[in-house]
């Protein structure tokens, strides 16, 4: 008789509609919890037993088990927060964080991070969140040496292998000057305030004196505009280019032609070249020469003259000509030009060796934009300042100059400054951090730099339903997942990053009460079918009676 065996078969029953009814209030305790994915059971029917019958051998059930309890890694709705390193993942993928000081590596879909005392990134357990270091480029050249992994994206270059978060250094550091641009209108209708009967285009560069205060008088020259720029150490300087227009004294002037000097300047006092001294009158004076304009107000020349090293091969700076004196014009030599075709001077602002000069192995170097480059590098002329004298056809320029969107210009109307700009900054503090869609982690600092710091990690699996869970929106890798497959954000399938988010549950309310209910009926009949046998078991029993 099988009445035993229905017992039994109606107990599994209870049994799995039970544990069933677990995974449906486990999902319901979770539908708040940030990241945490569903699970869902399957049953399947037990073992068969064979019977004999009138038309041969057949199977009798013997119950229910549990098939599988899978997990549903569909994506969970989006919540904002105000806090940037809350993230969510929009798309496939996992973030990895690791024990401090483990190597043991967690996988989540949490992404409530925030930074600890140590500067660590970190999830609620004090895991830390791994990425990628970002290589930060170089401001004069684009850094071309990355790791073999940055060829996952074009659009950030990551260094070695991934591993803890960490801000270390809340300042970024300062960066030297190395470009400024000026672009002025000079008022056509000005008079010649600076005049030389020798050498009529470095008028005011005869009249500069660094023993007064102010080296150079009101009086002395037409327009002159100011801008901060910066040495290596953060500290800024005022640099002072004044401009004066050319008329007397000139011979061999081209008809309607306009000629302007202009020289480049800073505090004597912050002049730290190793060649100056107390004396010396020229102080202060990085780079001068001339603009040349047609009739119509258009920049059409350039010329631009600093002080070279004479004999790179020997320790120290050696001036040329005159004797050495840099005071004099015969000193002052055509100016070198840096890869975009600028002219380019030296202020040794903090008195280092070997940096008193463009083609010194120290020189940090300023390119000065007017709005004319060129692009062969080169002068029509490599005669120092002096040989120019009175005659405008000595006053070299620049070979195959070409003028940009802006640039400077002789108009008939009032001499302003419309652009002034450099690439200098002081150090600064960090004030905020942003996360881009490609996981980049950014820092902004008070300096107005923002540097990309970290790159996130996102890993996927072959079979993720193979991961085992570890409690607190952790999982693990088993042989059942897969080796973990890490990459980018937004690459390799990888899902997207979303700042100030946070993911959250995806348990369906209405799907899981569908599920009580059918599970509490199946809990139920399955409750009746052993009631029933039981009474057919009470009736075998009455038969002896």
């Amino acid at each position: 008789m099988s009445l035993g065996a229905a017992l039994y078969a109606g107990t599994s029953g209870l049994r799995v509609h039970g544990e069933k009814m677990n995974v449906i209030g486990h999902n319901l305790a979770n539908v708040s919890t940030t990241g945490y994915k569903a699970s869902r059971m399957d049953f399947e029917d037990a073992m068969y037993q064979s019977i004999s019958t009138a038309s041969g051998v057949d199977q009798v059930g013997r119950g229910a088990s549990i098939s599988a309890v899978l997990t549903d890694f569909s994506q969970g709705s989006m919540e904002s927060t105000n806090v940037s390193t809350d993230l969510a993942i929009s798309g496939k993928g996992f973030f990895i964080v690791s024990p401090k000081g483990e190597d043991k590596e967690y996988y989540t879909r949490a992404g409530n991070f925030r930074f600890d005392k140590d500067g660590y990134l970190v999830d609620p357990h004090g895991y830390v969140v791994q990425g990628w270091r970002v290589e930060q480029e170089d401001i004069a050249q684009a850094a071309t040496t990355t790791s073999s992994a940055a060829t996952l994206t074009s659009s950030v270059n990551i260094v070695g292998s991934y591993g803890d978060i960490r801000l270390e250094n809340f300042q970024s550091p300062p960066q030297a000057t190395q470009y400024v641009q000026i672009i002025a209108n000079l008022n056509s209708q000005s008079e010649e305030k600076a005049i030389s009967t020798t050498h009529p285009f470095f008028a005011m560069f005869e009249k500069w004196d660094a023993t007064q205060d102010p080296p150079l008088g009101d009086n002395l020259y037409s327009y002159q505009t100011t801008l901060k720029v910066y040495d290596e150490n953060g500290s800024p300087h005022d640099l002072t280019v004044y401009f004066d227009k050319v008329e007397a004294n000139v011979s061999n002037a081209t008809a309607g032609y306009q000629y302007w000097e202009y020289m480049v300047t800073v505090n004597p006092d912050e002049d730290n070249r190793s060649f100056w001294s107390a004396t010396d009158t020229k102080k202060g004076i990085l780079l001068t020469g001339t603009l040349t304009f047609d009739s119509a107000g258009n920049l059409i020349g350039q010329s631009a003259y600093t002080i070279q090293d004479n004999d790179t091969s020997t320790p120290g700076m050696q001036v040329a000509g005159a004797g050495g004196d840099p005071n004099s014009l015969d000193a002052w030599t055509p100016a070198q030009f840096n890869i975009e075709g600028y002219p380019i001077f030296t202020a040794n602002f903090l008195g280092n060796q070997d940096a008193d000069a463009t083609n010194m192995e120290n020189a940090k170097n300023i390119a000065l934009d007017f709005g004319a480059y060129s692009q062969l590098l080169a002068w029509t002329s490599s005669n120092d300042a002096s040989t120019v004298g009175t005659d405008a056809s000595n006053l070299p320029t620049i070979q195959d100059m070409k003028i940009g969107a802006l640039s400077v210009t002789s108009y008939s109307s009032p001499s302003t400054t419309y652009t002034q700009a450099q690439d200098g900054y002081p150090a600064g503090d960090l004030e905020s951090i942003s996360v881009s869609r490609e996981g980049v982690i950014t820092g902004h600092y008070s300096n107005g730099q923002v540097l990309e710091l970290y790159a996130l990690t996102l890993a996927n699996f072959n079979n993720p339903e193979g991961l085992r869970r570890e409690g607190g929106n952790l999982f693990i890798e088993t042989r059942e997942s897969g080796t973990a497959l890490t990459g980018l954000p937004n690459t390799a399938g990888l899902g997207s990053i979303a700042s100030n988010s946070l993911e959250q549950s995806n348990v369906d309310m209405a799907d899981e009460f569908v599920k009580m209910i059918t599970t509490q009926k199946g809990f139920q009949a399955n409750a009746r079918t052993i009631t029933t046998t039981d009474t057919l078991l009470d009736e075998v029993i009455r038969l002896v009676r």
